[in-house]
């Protein structure tokens, strides 16, 4: 069983790891001292020898400590190698940082800065290339039916079904799922290729066989009852057990938990613009940005007023009231490219292909995305963002929220000029659903970088696209 060979696999781990520790040294020490790019006396680099590789004494320990307080040799079966990079570049930033600070309190200052930074730098670059040739063999050698996790699913369930399909296209991970146990599912049902061995009062004589790494708990939320007594049972065999809910249906996206003085808090979704310090980012840059595109497009905008001005009788800035962050109305700013209307006229629906409304002028502006451009005040003034979902019309947002599940999730951030969904081609006269999956993926995926990508994403594909009429 792979329990009995984790421990081997551990060890094998920190040997290699402080062997990288080792090379890293000596090949920082090497260029250094022993290279073309040398600088110290011969006499110098002699004395520094002895003490410079004392200190590995400290050094090895001290960063294998390190390592294994970042969760290096826990199972990474089903974390991504990108993780692990940044928990080894987390681990030597700390380390190097700790070396600095001993070298300083010990009053070695004949030490040197650049052989320091060598190692740093040398250190990461191994470890992470150790630890992605380790993960590869592993692969390897689960993909040949070896170094394997026997598991067993107790409860049929949409939660069994998402599990086994995870496993099943994840080979690298080493699960095997040798049947499911339930109650209420007959006997030899088979999800693609698991079949139902029995019910889950098998689990008794299962459990003392001690054949399996793993019992995942993937009950339907109707036989949550038992719970508890299946639990304390696997707890009992000695077998590591996992809970998997059947919560797909309530939690439709990430939850996340939070401790609330030892109660375990579940969030049903993560929104990271809901975090103070994030807003602040995100206001700044949105301050910034506007005052920066309004000085940077006043020509374009001038030209635009000048032209509608021109070109059809009516206000040049358009006035329209839509909905904003946490469901408040504002009003949204556009040069004009209809002629005038009546508020019923308004109230029409979305405008569409060739619409009659639109002037010859305020299709060309349509087109090049020129008539949003007032929407950099709408920015500068607090009721919209750079980047977000776009804001809709009250009467359109009574009518999805009633029809588009989780539709009024959007209104939880600021609305935007651009967005996630605009960028992949959905704006206009497009699928609102396919609009709202976007806009979600992009509440709950937000980051300053994810911005910044959007926004260089508008240069080339938002300002003019085939679904701006």
């Amino acid at each position: 069983m792979i329990k009995d060979n984790q421990t081997y696999f551990n060890r094998l781990h920190v040997v290699l790891d402080g062997a990288a520790v080792v090379g890293s040294y000596v090949l920082a020490w090497l260029i250094k001292f022993s290279s073309p790019l040398a600088t110290t006396t011969p006499g110098v680099t002699a004395y520094s020898a002895r003490t410079y590789f004392s200190a590995l004494y400290f050094i090895v320990p001290f960063y294998l400590v390190l390592y294994s307080a970042g969760s290096l040799y826990s199972s990474r079966r089903i974390t991504r190698i990108r993780g692990e990079f940044a928990e080894i570049f987390r681990a030597n930033t700390i380390g190097v940082i700790g070396v600095i600070v001993a070298f300083f309190l010990t009053e070695l200052n004949d030490f040197s800065k650049t052989f320091i930074a060598l190692f740093y730098v040398f250190n990461i670059l191994l470890t992470c290339v150790i630890h992605y040739a380790f993960r590869s063999i592993l692969y390897r050698i689960r993909h040949s039916g070896r170094n394997l996790k026997h598991v067993l699913c107790i409860g049929y369930s949409r939660a069994a079904e998402a599990y086994i399909d995870r496993i099943l296209t994840n080979g690298q991970w080493g699960y095997v799922v040798h049947g499911i146990l339930d109650n209420h599912v007959p006997r030899g049902t088979v999800y693609k290729g698991i079949r139902v061995l029995g019910s889950i009062e098998n689990l008794q004589y299962i459990l003392p066989e001690n054949k399996l790494d793993e019992i995942a708990i993937t009950l339907s939320l109707n036989d949550y009852d038992d719970l508890e007594k299946i639990v304390d049972d696997c707890e009992k065999s000695g077998v590591h057990t996992k809970f998997i809910p059947d919560y797909s249906s309530l939690f439709p996206s990430h939850p996340y938990t939070e401790d609330l003085m030892g109660l375990p808090v579940i969030n049903i979704r993560y929104v990271p613009l809901t975090n103070s310090w994030n807003i602040f980012v995100k206001r700044v840059v949105d301050i910034l940005g506007s005052l920066f595109c309004i000085v940077l497009f006043s020509p374009v905008m001038l030209f635009a007023a000048v032209g509608t001005k021109l070109t059809s009788r009516g206000p040049v800035i358009y006035r329209q009231e839509r909905v904003g962050l946490h469901s408040k109305p504002f009003m949204m700013y556009k040069f004009r490219t209809m002629v005038v209307q009546t508020k019923e006229e308004e109230q029409k629906g979305w405008t569409t292909r060739n619409d009659a409304r639109v002037t010859g002028f305020g299709a060309f502006l349509r087109r090049t995305s020129i008539d949003e451009m007032p929407q950099f005040f709408n920015v500068l003034a607090g009721s919209m963002s750079l980047v977000g979902p776009r804001p809709e019309r009250p009467q359109f947002v009574r009518k999805f929220r009633e029809e588009i599940p989780r539709y009024m999730v959007k209104h939880q951030v600021r609305p935007g000029i651009t967005g996630w969904a605009q960028v992949n081609g959905y704006r206009g006269d497009t699928s609102i659903r396919k609009r709202i999956e976007y806009d979600l993926y992009y509440i709950e995926n937000w980051s300053a970088g994810f911005d910044l990508r959007i926004l260089f994403l508008t240069v080339f594909k938002g300002f003019i696209n085939r679904n701006a009429y």
